[in-house]
Parts: C-alpha cells; sequence; structure tokens
C-alpha cells in the first residue's frame, strides 16, 4: 500500500501545481490593465502566453485527481499525468528562456519598443520619468510636456535608464517565476513515479497471494 508519507507529498505538490497555474492566470489577467511602463515591457502576446500556461496547469491539475483516485492496480491514469506534466515541462522551460533571453538585450530591444509608441505615450513617458529621448536627449524625443523646451531636454537625461531598470526588475521576476513553476513540475513528476512504482510492487505482491491461495507473501 502507497504510505501516507508519500501521498502527502504527491497531494501537496498536486495543490501546489494548482496554486502556480491560478498565480499565472490572475497575473495574465491583472497585468491586462493599463500601465504605462508595463505596458512596454509587457505585451499582450505574454500576457496570452501566461495565460496558456496558466491553463494547462490547472487542466494538468484536473487530471491528477481522476488519475489519483482510480484502483491502485491501474496506473495508466498516472502515466498519463506523468505524459502531461513533461509537456508543462517543456511549455514552462520556453515561456521562461524567451522571457530571459529578452533581457539580454534590453537596451535594443526596448529602443524597438519605444519607437513603435505614440507620441502621446512618449510624452507621457518622459514626464513620469523625468527624461528626455531613449539613448540620449536628442533620440526618439517628443518635444512635450517636461521636454517642451529643446534647450532644456537637451539637458536632460535619458529614459533608457530608467525603462531598462523597470524592464529588469518586471522580467527578472516574471521568468524566476516562472522557472521556480519548473521545481514543482519536476518534483511531482518524481513524486508520481513513486506512486506509480508502489502501486506495481503492490499489484505483484496481491498476484503473488492469490497464487499462493490467500496467504501472504510477506
Amino acid at each position: 500500500m502507497v504510505s501516507k508519507r508519500l501521498m502527502g507529498v504527491w497531494a501537496f505538490l498536486d495543490f501546489s501545481l494548482m496554486a502556480a497555474g491560478i498565480v499565472a492566470i490572475v497575473f495574465s489577467m491583472v497585468w491586462r490593465e493599463w500601465n504605462l511602463l508595463r505596458q512596454l515591457v509587457i505585451s499582450p502576446m505574454d500576457l496570452t502566453a501566461g495565460l496558456a500556461l496558466g491553463i494547462m496547469l490547472l487542466v494538468t491539475f484536473a487530471f491528477s485527481i481522476g488519475a489519483v483516485i482510480q484502483p491502485t492496480r491501474v496506473t495508466s491514469g498516472l502515466v498519463a499525468l506523468n505524459v502531461m506534466l513533461i509537456m508543462d515541462s517543456v511549455a514552462v522551460i520556453t515561456i521562461g528562456s524567451i522571457v530571459w533571453f529578452y533581457t539580454l538585450r534590453e537596451r535594443a530591444n526596448f529602443a524597438v519598443a519605444w519607437a513603435q509608441q505614440s507620441p502621446t505615450i512618449i510624452v507621457e513617458m518622459q514626464n513620469k520619468l523625468s527624461c528626455c529621448g531613449y539613448f540620449n536627449s536628442t533620440n526618439m524625443v517628443v518635444n512635450s510636456g517636461f521636454c517642451v523646451d529643446p534647450t532644456f531636454a537637451a539637458n536632460q537625461t535619458a529614459c533608457v535608464d530608467p525603462v531598462t531598470a523597470f524592464a529588469d526588475y518586471t522580467l527578472n521576476n516574471v521568468f524566476t517565476s516562472i522557472y521556480g513553476f519548473q521545481a514543482i513540475i519536476l518534483c511531482f513528476f518524481l513524486a508520481t513515479i513513486c506512486v506509480i512504482k508502489k502501486r506495481h510492487e503492490d499489484e505483484r505482491f496481491r498476484k503473488i497471494d492469490a497464487k499462493r491461495g490467500g496467504i501472504p507473501f510477506v
């Protein structure tokens, strides 16, 4: 019989997986609300990927409940669960790595994002960050608001440092959290293997006992 300790660990990891899915979905929905700097750093595609990942994790959690309540002699559900966990793992590593790679060239990447913003948004960012332009005070600057005077604007700091500082903090937290999901998935995968192995052992001893006329083998 599978020990209570093993099943306790398995259940804890299962609910941790559920929590990870909920976190991914909640942040993907909450972060869709307008935020001046966040919309520059987190794209709608990023949020959709996070939402899809959260749904995958919750689907895996729901499937795990059905898999574990099967008769102890049946392990096909748990095997299928581990296949789903492998798929979850691939998704987590892919999304986390994409975010991580993006952080390696933040200054250049966000120069492109800055250039794609409307003049109104650039003015709002310049006002909020008290800076002018991107790489320097004459690069992609909009002379309005805080930077309305070209002479004044030319003597101000550029926006690249505050923008990338915010982006670095945000994206580092994002990919660190996503990689944290991987630890849950890996541990849950290993715990499920242990449950499968124990159930196979129990079934083997049950068959041996049956052949011995019901006399326990051990």
